[in-house]
């Protein structure tokens, strides 16, 4: 039980976990201003801005680095798994997700009833990431230095 306590009373992972959830709500907002239509389902989907998985990992990163030190080894890592993240998410799943959209376009060019729908939003352009990767630590690091683990924040509201 002990484990569980502490895996929840986690501050880096609940900054992160926030910093990620913080982002896919913002794909409403987003959505909501370059569309013109208020989709909550979007907050389920892949892709679009800001990037949450860079929003997460930078996140993660950045408390890492105030936690253990900017020196340390493991913030090196973290760094490291950062940029493949957001690496991939601008290049290889975006790739993916342009691909869908031409395959979708041909499907429907040979045969106008085929049910061929790939997944077309897959990944990030460049922005999307670089405002996800923003995010992630304005949201982590005053959280982490001014309040810290969830406990400290049930702390707050209930004494």
């Amino acid at each position: 039980m002990t484990e569980l306590f502490e895996l929840i009373n986690n501050k880096l992972l609940f900054w992160s976990l926030i910093s990620c959830l913080t982002a896919q709500v913002l794909k409403i907002v987003f959505n909501f201003f370059s569309e013109g239509e208020l989709r909550i389902g979007i907050i389920f989907e892949t892709g679009g801005m800001p990037s949450s998985h860079s929003a997460l990992i930078t996140s993660l990163t950045a408390g890492l680095g105030l936690d253990s030190g900017f020196d340390d080894p493991i913030f090196a890592l973290a760094v490291g798994i950062s940029l493949i993240v957001m690496y991939d998410a601008s290049g290889v799943r975006r790739s993916a997700g342009l691909n869908a959209k031409e395959i979708n376009k041909l499907s429907k060019s040979f045969d106008e009833k085929s049910t061929l729908n790939l997944k077309e939003t897959l990944g990030h352009s460049k922005l999307e990431v670089i405002v996800g990767s923003m995010l992630g630590p304005l949201i982590s690091l005053p959280g982490i230095v001014f309040i810290g683990s969830p406990l400290n924040i049930y702390r707050y509201i209930f004494n």
